[in-house]
């Protein structure tokens, strides 16, 4: 598939995502394992007068490694979740900010995704790294109730 963000599986988590819609984060896929996710820090995101809320970095790192894991597999029709995040904030997101994080497949294997990422700010101030295991799986099994 030439336009990966066309795929149904993608297209079903822009719209079951209402926490990024929340936060007003949107995303694009260069290509197939890499992502590009944006953020503008609002109010509704400080935690002081002039801070986001570090939850509010690391929300938008764990859509960014997910949606870049989830390109990955799912024109296997697979899906995927997190298996563990690991963040480091290196300076504060500010009121006004236009974040952007990236991030790049490093390895998939057959169930597990390694991926790592980076959020930078308009003038080019890297703001956190992180590195997360992603699990991949049937999507069939996402509907599914207590599994």
């Amino acid at each position: 598939m030439s336009d990966i963000k066309a795929h149904p599986i993608i297209q079903g988590y822009i719209g079951w995502n209402q926490f990024g819609i929340l936060l007003g984060m949107d995303f694009e896929i260069p290509e197939k394992g890499k992502v590009v996710y944006r953020l503008k820090v609002e109010g509704k995101h400080l935690a002081t007068p002039r801070a986001a809320h570090g939850g509010v970095q690391a929300a938008l790192m764990d859509a960014t490694l997910g949606v870049a894991a989830l390109s990955n597999v799912c024109e296997e029709n697979r899906v995927v979740s997190t298996v563990s995040l690991m963040i480091n904030y290196l300076s504060p997101a500010l009121l006004g900010d236009e974040m952007t994080a990236t991030a790049t497949v490093l390895k998939q294997g057959k169930n597990l995704a390694f991926v790592q990422g980076e959020i930078h700010n308009q003038n080019g101030k890297l703001l956190a790294t992180a590195n997360a295991t992603m699990n991949a799986y049937p999507v069939d099994k996402l509907l599914m109730a207590n599994d």
